[in-house]
């Protein structure tokens, strides 16, 4: 199993999906506000909220949502002012991490974040400290029961995809994030809802943590993707079966 899903793999476990569904909608708002605010509203012509789109569509967020959110962004429509920023930080053992905020108070947020850290054995770290082990890419999770992967192969590559990876049950395509939108509607269109479609941080290398700090990394990565201004978290761990199950324990 690669590093990468793992975090899918332990809050699918934790049944988190469904509970957390409310905050995926609140981030992906945010999320089309910005984008709609630095680029326009037009997705034609707006690349950044064209891929947004994409993702909201891919969790189902209801169209009136999307289309409110976007003319929050371009003034149309009174809303909160969110600011955009990442932070870098270790995790327990080592293991990198990098935290996508969206918050009306960054002081608040990063005071916040650094609290989690270092109450998880981690630390905040200065900028560009681990952001040079990740690369940026569109990233899709696909249950093995949904397609043959001679034919996922093929409507991936079409569609401008860069690979597709073993992930035990799942399927792992990976592409640009400029073709991901094409790549999502062609997964879509093999009548396919993916488990998780996002632009993501993939760890060039993985750290295999074991015992304490293993079971602390999940209990990190879950209370930093709980948070309210957390847009999305990537880590570099990698970690055995048991080690999820004891943190569950």
């Amino acid at each position: 199993m690669s590093g990468h899903s793992k975090w899918h793999t332990i809050k699918h476990k934790k049944g988190a999906a469904d509970a957390k569904r409310g905050k995926l909608f609140t981030r992906i708002i945010k999320e089309l506000t910005i984008a709609a605010r630095n680029g326009g509203g037009d997705p034609d012509t707006n690349p950044r909220l064209r891929t947004i789109i994409a993702e909201a569509k891919a969790n189902n967020m209801p169209s009136d949502n999307i289309k409110r959110a976007i003319r929050r962004g371009t003034g149309e429509e009174p809303g909160v002012s969110y600011e955009e920023a990442q932070y870098e930080g270790y995790g327990p053992g080592g293991a990198a991490v990098i935290i996508d905020v969206l918050t009306d108070n960054k002081n608040r947020t990063v005071g916040e974040l650094r609290h989690m850290l270092t109450k998880y054995g981690g630390s905040l770290a200065e900028t560009n400290a681990v952001a040079w082990m990740f690369s940026k890419k569109g990233y899709i999770v696909v249950g093995k029961d949904k397609v043959a992967e001679d034919v996922l192969m093929n409507a991936v590559l079409e569609a401008g995809g860069d690979d597709i990876a073993d992930d035990e049950d799942n399927w792992e395509v990976f592409s640009s994030v400029q073709d991901f939108p094409a790549v999502l509607e062609a997964v879509k269109a093999l009548g396919i809802e993916p488990a998780a479609a996002e632009i993501s941080m993939i760890p060039q290398n993985y750290l295999k943590l074991e015992g304490k700090a293993a079971q602390q990394m999940v209990k990190l990565m879950d209370v930093l993707d709980d948070h309210d201004d957390v847009r999305q978290v990537w880590s570099n761990f990698d970690i055995e079966e048991k080690e999820i199950e004891a943190s569950l324990a």
